[in-house]
């Protein structure tokens, strides 16, 4: 027994020991990869078409030398996707594993390198499952790695410098995009093409990161990260949610092919404030009565789905989003689901997070 101890004694004093050429003066950062743009690469440097994903993790480290000088640098590959491709396992699998790593001494930050597409969704999710104070940042890219002024790389930079920094600790997950720092629950793709497609249409950016310097000129005040209630440390799959777009003359056979399909919540993004075409409302008011979650979030790309506003969210059993996005607000309703189907408990967490 007293041998074993030993050997596993000097196991672990081993794994948080610095590996030959790190510098024990730096931070630790664990750069974790899922592919994107990021890690695209394409036959032309000056054309749009690219194979997402196609660069492991260690070409991307290398395309970044001077980020050596700022922490001490490991690669997992988690995942190699374009981010359309973004599913329920990938996010799960991501989060036990910072979980895992943020629990060790030797880990003082996590960058995950991400597609576009979908970034600010997985940040999200990291956003309310992760449990820790220590910097958890996500980058990507608009331009493939092989493309004429790539703007990953620095982005990736970026990133490893924010997550390096101890300033960065303990404001939830962040989005590191074009000198910008953005928080993962407010930000969003917003252009289709351009290096500057990420914003935060509601609160803005929290800060910037320039010439490897971090200034940070707000802080969420939503809970995040070790401040939440989900835990999926033994959730190997999510509640299934969908969402809906609202227009004139929305179909409501739309909203029975959900139900057939046996959807545990829907997520309407609606006209205006959140507000449903009259048949549609009919059936909502059917379905939620039948135990089905439905929240109220709007396709206009800003501003709050107010509570029994126009709507009247008491009479139709269904839930305001307040300012979350319609994917993000099926994010949350997803985790919630986890924990209750009362829909007062659920829209208290739609204000709370």
């Amino acid at each position: 027994m007293k041998n074993l101890l030993l050997l596993l004694l000097a196991s672990t004093c081993w794994m948080l020991r610095p590996a030959r050429g790190q510098n024990p003066n730096l931070p630790n950062v664990v750069i974790l990869a899922t592919g994107g743009t990021i890690a695209g690469a394409g036959e032309s440097s000056v054309g749009t078409a690219y194979t997402a994903g196609k660069l492991p993790i260690d070409d991307l480290l290398n395309a970044v030398p001077e980020a050596r000088k700022i922490a001490n640098l490991r690669g997992e590959q988690i995942a190699s996707v374009g981010s359309q491709a973004m599913h329920d396992s990938v996010w799960l699998k991501l989060a036990h594993r910072i979980n895992e790593l943020v629990k060790r001494s030797d880990v003082d930050g996590i960058v995950i390198t991400h597609g576009t597409d979908t970034e600010g969704e997985t940040g999200y999710f990291l956003q309310l499952t992760v449990k820790t104070t220590k910097p958890v940042v996500l980058v990507g890219a608009m331009r493939s790695a092989t493309a004429l002024s790539a703007d990953g790389p620095l982005n990736l930079y970026n990133g490893i410098v924010v997550a390096a920094n101890k300033t960065s600790a303990d404001r939830g997950v962040l989005v590191a995009m074009n000198d910008y720092i953005y928080s993962a629950r407010d930000v969003t793709k917003t252009n289709t093409t351009n290096v500057s497609t990420f914003q935060a249409p509601n609160t803005g950016p929290l800060g910037v990161v320039m010439d490897g310097k971090v200034e940070f000129y707000h802080r969420l005040i939503r809970k995040h990260t070790h401040e939440t209630v989900f835990d999926v440390s033994g959730v190997n799959s999510l509640p299934k949610v969908d969402i809906l777009y609202g227009y004139a003359n929305t179909n409501p056979v739309l909203v029975d092919a959900l139900v057939k399909d046996r959807v545990a919540g829907i997520v309407i993004a609606g006209v205006g404030n959140g507000n449903l075409y009259p048949t549609v409302e009919a059936k909502v008011k059917q379905i939620t009565r039948q135990g089905i979650m439905v929240v109220r979030s709007n396709r206009t790309g800003s501003g709050r789905v107010l509570l029994n506003a126009e709507t009247d969210d008491s009479a139709l059993g269904t839930i305001a989003a307040d300012d979350l996005n319609p994917q993000k607000a099926r994010i949350l309703l997803q985790l919630a689901l986890l924990k209750t189907k009362d829909p007062k408990q659920i829209q208290q967490m739609f204000f709370e997070y």
